[in-house]
């Protein structure tokens, strides 16, 4: 059986007192999630950052592994080299064994050119990441002190928060889906997170824009929904006014 509209406005006006509990326990908390969040995003970005610092260091120290060991291959041909120098036949021979022994020179020396460009290079990463290192450990503390202050007031609330988000999750069962879109929407357009409201003095309960008395009448009368025609919001009911006793 359908609802009918006085029903469905009073099922949004409940899950409305729900989501602005829900609101005010967030509104508590104020930026620290989101401060808690952007320091985990960072954290892990410098974490990334330190693991490619390492593995630059480890490719830079495989490149001198592999200068050294060229290096003592050439020491090795060239002590071969000259011994074969002691046994030539011609000029022809030494001279052309002195210049195998000259390329290995240069090449030995090119190799320490390269070996110590690479610890330059180095000692420029270890300096990067020394800086990082420190930063890192600066963020991880100001981390460990967010987090341990959030879970101060998320503990003074969490009980009321669970128990709100399950009598929220039960609560919007009972409203139709396309209303509930609705809802949804205008509570995302919303700055405070209203989306059904009272007219209050002739006032919407939102925008506070004067709302047309024969407007006023219709919302009292449960016949359909009625929304702002400036804000959007819905209209859950017109809240009487106490008259006000004059003296004689």
């Amino acid at each position: 059986m359908e609802n009918t509209i006085a029903q469905k406005l009073d099922a949004l006006v409940k899950l409305q007192e729900i989501d602005s509990k829900l609101d005010e326990i967030l509104k508590i908390r104020g930026d620290l999630p989101e401060e808690v969040r952007d320091l985990e995003d960072e954290i892990v970005g410098f974490e990334t950052r330190m693991s490619k610092f390492k593995n630059e260091i480890d490719a830079l120290n495989a490149e001198i592994d592999g200068l050294k060991n060229a290096q003592k291959d050439a020491e090795k041909l060239i002590a071969k080299y000259k011994d074969q120098q002691m046994n030539v036949r011609n000029n022809r021979e030494y001279d052309a064994i002195t210049k195998e022994i000259e390329l290995q020179e240069l090449d030995m020396q090119l190799a320490d050119k390269k070996i110590n460009e690479a610890k330059a290079r180095i000692r420029l990463i270890e300096e990067d990441a020394d800086r990082t290192r420190a930063t890192l450990n600066e963020r991880q503390e100001d981390l460990k002190a967010k987090k341990q202050e959030l879970s101060v007031i998320t503990g003074e609330s969490q009980e009321e928060e669970n128990r709100l988000i399950a009598d929220r999750e039960k609560h919007i069962k009972k409203i139709e889906e396309r209303l509930l879109r609705s809802y949804d929407r205008i509570r995302g357009n919303s700055m405070n997170g209203l989306a059904v409201v009272p007219v209050s003095r002739g006032a919407c309960g939102g925008c506070f824009n004067i709302v047309p008395p024969q407007r006023q009448a219709d919302i009292r009368e449960h016949k359909k929904i009625i929304v702002c025609e400036h804000c959007g919001r819905i209209f859950a009911d017109v809240e009487s006014v106490e008259p006000v006793s004059g003296r004689r």
